[in-house]
């Protein structure tokens, strides 16, 4: 009898877990009108709205007399306060977006889709959406029934107001976006912006208005494609919101404000389902639909505490702890956190490397292949070389070229003069060594230095003869 108890458990518990036809998501066949009910997760995602915040500020902050952070694609440079970094860094850009991405997995391993229910830019923007229609149009009940009524002139004043905030919310992100490309509010005010600018600022504008405001969780699921795999990232350590289908079944509405016998301790008010921003019933198990966010444990944990019962009965809990009473394994013991902790140190390890080795110019020498060398009428040899230097800051500069080899009497047949080089371009500068072949011990090398105001950048190279073909 106790081993079929045991069995009928695990049956269950699995259930909570696994896909099956009791999941239920809203297939946008309705607008979901959540709940806004105060608490630890509810404010946890305020706190979380202000990590878009320097989004918002970012274009207004300047440094050097210039804007601090800016993409000027004309120039093909990228400006982060004191860094200029040009095409010829990009690779950077490869560690910035490898550390994102399994930041992202790691986080989820962990805690589920905390980024989503926290910090992706589609929660917070119809988050700030669902507000402002909420301050207009009332209660979830009500803008119901709004959404049901026919047109008069009640409806239209508090769809238009509210429809109006909604798009200046985001004309507001589509400038703000375009402020980083060297834009300014003055462009558009006297009709000074290009084509392409238009396009851009309206097609962001257009996507939030519509994402935040009409799809809304619509978005979450057929969309974004995160949501799919975020099964493949999770395990029965996973933190996530966790309905305990023991403590709570059988579920049993209170009558006459008390339990009844047998019953346990939720009482179906389906507070949980009506705060959710997708529709999702906790109860049912996890789904994609999930973006654990943690309101349903807010409205839980208020009615727990209203009917007198203990808080907890929907949670951050994992599926070993919920089975087994395991306490979750300490992060180095999990080795998918290891390998994810040391591709982000990998990851930021060369990011820092190559933020603080970042040098003012570039240098890359080109010998010439056609041909390599050239025999002159006095017996000696010359070898042609390209040196292009690349001026990586904001001024012009001003270098000196030089080289060194152990080859005997190895000259230049022009003089080297300094040169001046542009912001942000490229300078090849011809250089014509010769030298007589007996002069050379078996040492080919040359090594070319560029010196600027700021560095010393130097390359070796090889000073071709018929011997050394």
């Amino acid at each position: 009898m106790k081993r079929e108890k045991m069995i009928d458990k695990k049956i269950q518990l699995d259930n909570l877990y696994e896909e099956g036809e009791q999941w239920v998501q809203n297939l946008g066949d309705e607008t979901v009108h959540a709940k806004r009910m105060g608490g630890i997760f509810r404010n946890f995602k305020w706190i979380a709205t202000l990590f878009w915040t320097p989004f918002f500020v970012g274009p207004y902050i300047t440094w050097n007399e210039q804007q601090a952070i800016m993409f000027d694609t004309e120039n093909r440079q990228y400006h982060l306060f004191d860094i200029t970094i040009f095409p010829q860094d990009i690779w950077m850009l490869t560690m910035v977006l490898l550390f994102l991405a399994i930041l992202l997995a790691a986080m989820t391993t962990v805690l589920g889709r905390v980024f989503c229910g926290y910090l992706c830019f589609q929660t917070i923007w119809t988050d700030i959406f669902t507000w402002v229609e909420g301050k207009i149009e009332g209660a979830p009940i009500k803008r119901r029934k709004l959404d049901k009524a026919p047109m008069s002139f009640n409806k239209f004043k508090l769809k238009f107001f509210k429809h109006s905030i909604w798009i200046a919310i985001a004309i507001f992100s589509g400038i703000t976006w375009m402020l980083y490309f060297g834009v300014t509010w003055a462009d558009y005010f006297n009709g000074e912006i290009t084509l392409a600018t238009l396009v851009i600022t309206a097609g962001i504008a257009l996507g939030a208005y519509v994402f935040a405001g009409f799809m809304r969780e619509q978005t979450c699921l057929w969309v974004c494609p995160y949501a799919r795999i975020q099964g493949a990232m999770v395990d029965d350590q996973s933190i996530l919101p966790t309905y305990d289908y023991y403590r709570g079944e059988t579920r049993g509405k209170l009558k006459r404000g008390e339990f009844e016998q047998g019953n346990g301790d939720c009482i179906d008010c389906n507070q949980c389902v009506a705060v959710c921003p997708t529709g999702v019933d906790i109860r049912k198990g996890q789904e994609y639909g999930c973006i654990t966010c943690g309101l349903c444990i807010d409205a839980c944990d208020s009615v727990m505490e209203k009917v007198g019962k203990p808080k907890g009965l929907i949670r951050y809990t994992s599926l070993a702890e919920l089975e087994f009473k395991q306490t979750p394994k300490a992060l180095y013991k999990r080795p998918r956190v290891i390998v994810y902790s040391a591709i982000l140190l990998i990851a930021v390890s060369i990011l820092a490397y190559g933020m603080t080795t970042l040098a003012s110019m570039d240098l890359k020498v080109l010998h010439d292949r056609q041909p390599l060398f050239v025999q002159l009428s006095n017996g000696s040899i010359r070898n042609k070389y390209e040196l292009k230097v690349m001026n990586k800051t904001d001024k012009d500069m001003r270098v000196e070229i030089s080289f060194n080899s152990q080859i005997k009497a190895l000259k230049s047949n022009e003089k080297l003069t300094p040169v001046t080089i542009p912001s942000g371009n490229v300078k090849s500068v011809f250089i014509y060594l010769s030298a007589y072949e007996e002069n050379i011990d078996g040492d080919h090398g040359v090594t070319f230095v560029v010196k600027g105001d700021e560095s010393t950048l130097t390359y070796d190279s090889t000073f071709f003869t018929p011997s050394s073909m």
